[in-house]
């Protein structure tokens, strides 16, 4: 079982298909988008299927985000681990980049021995205006790919997922998070965190899915609506 399938596949079924699953705040732009189970997984898959059709990521494969802590984000990582991939620190060792807009340069110069994919992160799906040639534009290209995916193989559970552990490991270490975070399926997290260390990642998101918990992740926070905000979104726990 991939990683991903282990963390979405229970909640994209039954009540909780239908439910919040990542409410995204960006407080810099007004910015909020809200995401059901069933509509993480469908951005996800379309995601996957960008990265194996488009990319030829398979398991094994090194990809590399500069990205921040944003439902896109989400979406790249469950789409990569989908296919197998490794999500790897150091764009040097990448095969493939994954950048917002204001890092394609710092994504180019790593040098990826596959190319770069830029993400606008327009809560309008709008591309990146004058992408160097080679450069994917997620944003144009994401839409064109189906709401399924379905790997071509099998992943084993000692494939590397996240910086050399496997996905037996990281999973193990998301649901060790969510316990030592108190964390239940009835929870509804508020975090700033960003995803960008093993930590920030582990306990900001996945630690959340393992839990089976809804994510209210914010952008650019602003301190005077955060009291407002968590109880707007009756969130239980919040990480910081």
């Amino acid at each position: 079982m991939t990683l991903t399938a282990a963390l979405l596949d229970p909640l994209r079924s039954g009540a909780a298909a239908a439910q919040p699953l990542i409410t995204f705040y960006d407080d810099a732009t007004g910015e909020r988008i809200e995401l059901s189970g069933t509509t993480t997984a469908n951005w996800t898959a379309k995601t996957a299927n960008l990265l194996h059709d488009e990319c030829d990521v398979e398991p094994g494969a090194r990809v590399a985000l500069l990205l921040p802590a944003h439902w896109q984000t989400a979406a790249v990582l469950l789409g990569a681990w989908s296919c197998g991939a490794e999500i790897v620190d150091a764009p040097t060792e990448a095969e493939w980049v994954l950048c917002d807009a204001d890092r394609v340069d710092l994504a180019l110069a790593a040098a990826p021995s596959g190319g770069v994919v830029a993400l606008s992160l327009d809560a309008f799906g709008k591309g990146v205006p004058g992408l160097p040639a080679g450069v994917i534009d997620f944003a144009t290209e994401v839409r064109l790919h189906g709401d399924e995916f379905v790997s071509w193989e099998p992943i084993p559970d000692d494939t590397p997922a996240l910086a050399g552990a496997t996905v037996a490991e990281v999973l193990a270490d998301a649901r060790a998070r969510a316990a030592a975070l108190g964390l239940t399926g009835s929870d509804r997290v508020l975090s700033t965190l960003e995803w960008s260390t093993t930590d920030g990642l582990g306990n900001g998101l996945l630690a959340v899915l393992a839990a089976g918990a809804s994510l209210v992740q914010v952008r650019n926070p602003a301190a005077d609506a955060m009291e407002r905000r968590a109880a707007t979104e009756r969130t239980t726990v919040r990480l910081a």
